[in-house]
């Protein structure tokens, strides 16, 4: 069965959480297991929406906290797939803070997160592949590409280590 190819744009995904005390730690800012959890539900929409099956998280890289979301602040998440493989896809989530009362938003976090499809036995499987629309979108493709080769090569190493 040939699936057919599906866009960044067709499975991109925006959340909106509002930050509030029970989020933050005592300096008043969000904690940052709290910010992994929505980055982690926001890419698993965008993976579940290419795929429209479900999903699960294999891995995620380089998460970076740039800066912090405090109370009262609302968290953006914007998330979209950057890689398809056979069963697994890439999706980059970017976050954004906004202060409600200026409006002002600065970016505070990336993430970039592997989710494999599976059925309901929990087998991978296929998935749409990528149709890349933009010189943007398959520069990072590319770079999603040289991020893959680090993961497996990581694995790899790992499982001679051990």
């Amino acid at each position: 069965m040939s699936l057919s190819p599906k866009t960044a744009r067709e499975s991109a995904t925006e959340m909106v959480q509002l930050v509030l005390p029970n989020d933050t730690n005592p300096h008043g800012s969000v904690l940052g297991g709290t910010v992994m959890h929505w980055m982690d539900m926001a890419a698993a929409m965008a993976a579940h929406r290419h795929a429209r099956t479900p999903v699960v998280t294999a891995s995620v890289d380089q998460i970076t906290f740039e800066a912090p979301i405090r109370v009262g602040q609302v968290a953006i998440l914007r998330s979209r797939l950057t890689h398809v493989g056979k069963s697994s896809m890439e999706v980059t989530v970017q976050v954004e803070s906004e202060d409600l009362n200026s409006g002002s938003r600065r970016h505070t976090s990336t993430a970039y997160f592997t989710f494999v499809a599976i059925d309901g036995a929990g087998r991978p499987v296929p998935v749409p592949p990528l149709r890349l629309e933009t010189d943007d979108e398959r520069e990072e493709f590319r770079r999603a590409e040289d991020r893959r080769a680090r993961r497996l090569e990581m694995r790899a190493g790992g499982e001679r280590a051990g």
